[in-house]
């Protein structure tokens, strides 16, 4: 006995315009497009638009919310549903035009592992009146700058090098702390481990473990 069945596999199918909205909205949207008589047309759009809505509750109060669905709706529908939008609606170019290039700052980093966050803190620390509050301050970003050298480069550092630094930066208009900074063995224990490091310690202390057994 030889049953047949029709198959209907998603590949067979027409590809959905917003993948998000799932082919029962499509199928909505199609079946609304051939309704012949224009207010019943624009009900059954407003109601399709309820249901794309509900799809999303927790986007409801994202501003421009009921736009956004009102040009799904075209989208999905071709830009052919012939019906009176509540805002103009978006033409096919949309879909075709290229992302606009993202504008990037571009700054002359000095000293590059120090980063463009610690050069403007030390020309806002530059403005500080002098006294308790700025020396506190330029004690915090010398600290900071000792740890930002650490983390790109593994090794000891001298203090000094970290206060040579903070008056090249500051153009000689900051005085470096009268006191040492924190300890580079203290800075670098604070410091998380790599994770190829963790990963190869956990493996050794496993290995450790099945030979106890």
């Amino acid at each position: 006995m030889n049953n047949s069945f029709d198959k209907d596999y998603n590949t067979s199918r027409r590809k959905l315009q917003l993948p998000e909205y799932g082919r029962n909205v499509h199928n909505m949207v199609n079946l609304i497009m051939a309704i012949q008589d224009r207010e019943t047309r624009n009900q059954a759009a407003r109601a399709i638009i309820d249901v794309m809505g509900n799809l999303y509750p927790y986007l409801r109060d994202v501003p421009d919310f009921k736009h956004k669905l009102w040009d799904h709706l075209a989208i999905m529908a071709d830009f052919k549903l012939d019906i009176d939008y509540p805002y103009d609606p978006p033409s096919p170019e949309i879909l075709y035009e290229k992302p606009k290039n993202v504008p990037y700052t571009q700054h002359n980093i000095k000293i590059r592992h120090y980063g463009r966050t610690m050069e403007l803190m030390i020309e806002k620390a530059i403005e500080f009146e002098e006294g308790r509050e700025k020396d506190i301050l330029v004690s915090q970003l010398a600290n900071h700058m000792k740890k930002s050298y650490l983390t790109w480069n593994k090794d000891s550092v001298e203090d000094e090098k970290i206060f040579n630094d903070l008056r090249d930066l500051s153009k000689g208009k900051l005085t470096p702390p009268a006191f040492e900074l924190a300890e580079t063995k203290a800075i670098l224990a604070k410091q998380p481990q790599p994770q190829q490091q963790v990963r190869s310690k956990n493996q050794g202390q496993r290995r450790g473990n099945y030979k106890k057994h």
